[in-house]
């Protein structure tokens, strides 16, 4: 009898030959900038956690609380048993913060790209997205009905003229709805999101930005890209981000008008048909708000990290790529040199993973560096020695 699971080990094999797999390293501990991954002591250097949040004595406390006050668990979805007074203090707090009318909580950014973006561009419409968006936003295009379109990354002019001819040449569309990132994960730009505003309003678009990796980054205080570019709802109707980034927890949200939270929790089925957070969650969410509202040496650490960084890697003559925030990519251009790279540096005490094809071009590999609010300058001195030796053995450098 025909095994029907025989391509599932079949895949995964010409995965393993082709070393495109994933490699699962196991971190034994909390995430902090020494920790072991791997039984290892190493520096930690490819995080998404910019703030140190994560391990945040406030954050840890009022997880503990939440649990001794409202259990493990909610025992629902959302939309029927599972929505505590905690979830909508949350959810106050988060666009008080953000300084909009309304927001929502997703179980996690992906849920709410691949939940929203369908219901809010099907049949008649158009949805215009930047080439180089989180696969997240592609899956979420993927599920929609409407027509669709691709600009060339960050090209506000090649975005204007995507839209003159659609408009052109086809029949007039309901709706349509540009997508971008605002930080884009691989390279560390920030995408203009000022001028893409501008050109959405001149053409009546509707603007969606995916802020996952500008949430406590950018902004006044750490409150996203909108905040970055002096914009408002009325400009970007839709700011998605996450807290499971500089937050240190998890989750997704949208941020905006009430009229889109009222229509995002009554369409998107990733909302609607998922367990809601438990309390810990919840209230360590609460917890990351109220440390970026009273302890502002975060966002400014992670900042002057960056800078540091960033020059004394570009003084050894590494190339960082178009890098404008904390993602600072160490350019190698070749796979099995980035690979390699990787591994000496782990050997050295420096975790850092390397981005090569298919994830990215085959000549675009790179080592992906995160900095960390938490770094001390002994730290970045030590990363930074370890990639001048390496970088120099590997002629890189």
């Amino acid at each position: 009898m025909r095994d029907p699971t025989s391509f599932l080990r079949k895949e995964y094999l010409d995965l393993v030959s082709q070393d495109l797999d994933w490699k699962l390293h196991v971190l034994q501990g909390p995430s902090t900038p020494w920790c072991i991954v791997d039984g290892k002591k190493v520096l930690m250097l490819c995080s998404n956690n910019y703030l140190s949040l994560s391990n945040h004595p406030r954050l840890k406390k009022a997880a503990i609380e939440a649990i001794e006050t409202y259990g493990a668990g909610s025992g629902s979805v959302r939309p029927i048993a599972g929505t505590m007074d905690l979830h909508k203090e949350l959810e106050s707090r988060l666009a008080k913060f953000k300084g909009v009318e309304a927001s929502l909580v997703y179980q996690t950014g992906f849920a709410v790209n691949a939940g929203l973006i369908p219901q809010l561009a099907g049949n008649g419409d158009l949805i215009v997205s930047d080439e180089l968006n989180h696969g997240s936003i592609i899956d979420g295009v993927r599920l929609s009905y409407a027509d669709r379109a691709v600009y060339k990354h960050s090209d506000v002019m090649d975005l204007a003229k995507v839209l003159d001819d659609a408009e052109r040449h086809s029949a007039e569309y309901r709706r349509i709805l540009i997508i971008t990132d605002g930080v884009f994960s691989m390279d560390g730009d920030v995408a203009p999101l000022d001028r893409i505003a501008k050109v959405a309003r001149e053409h009546g678009a509707m603007l969606y930005v995916d802020d996952a990796h500008g949430e406590g980054v950018l902004g006044e205080g750490g409150r996203g890209i909108v905040s970055h570019f002096h914009l408002s709802s009325k400009d970007v109707q839709v700011e998605m981000g996450t807290f499971s980034k500089a937050f240190g927890v998890v989750g997704g949200h949208i941020n905006g008008s009430k009229d889109l939270v009222d229509f995002a929790y009554n369409r998107s089925r990733t909302w609607l048909l998922s367990g809601s957070h438990p309390p810990a969650v919840v209230g360590a969410c609460i917890a990351a708000i109220d440390v970026l509202e009273t302890e502002p040496q975060h966002v400014r650490n992670l900042w002057a990290n960056t800078l540091y960084f960033k020059k004394a890697m570009g003084d050894l003559g590494f190339d960082i790529g178009r890098s404008e925030t904390p993602i600072i990519p160490i350019m190698v251009r070749r796979s099995d040199v980035a690979k390699e790279l990787s591994a000496r540096l782990y050997e050295a005490g420096v975790f850092a993973l390397p981005i090569v094809f298919p994830m990215v071009a085959k000549d675009m590999a790179r080592i992906r560096t995160i900095m960390n609010a938490a770094l001390t300058t002994a730290d970045l001195d030590f990363a930074i020695g370890a990639f001048e030796r390496i970088g120099k053995k590997l002629a890189i450098i």
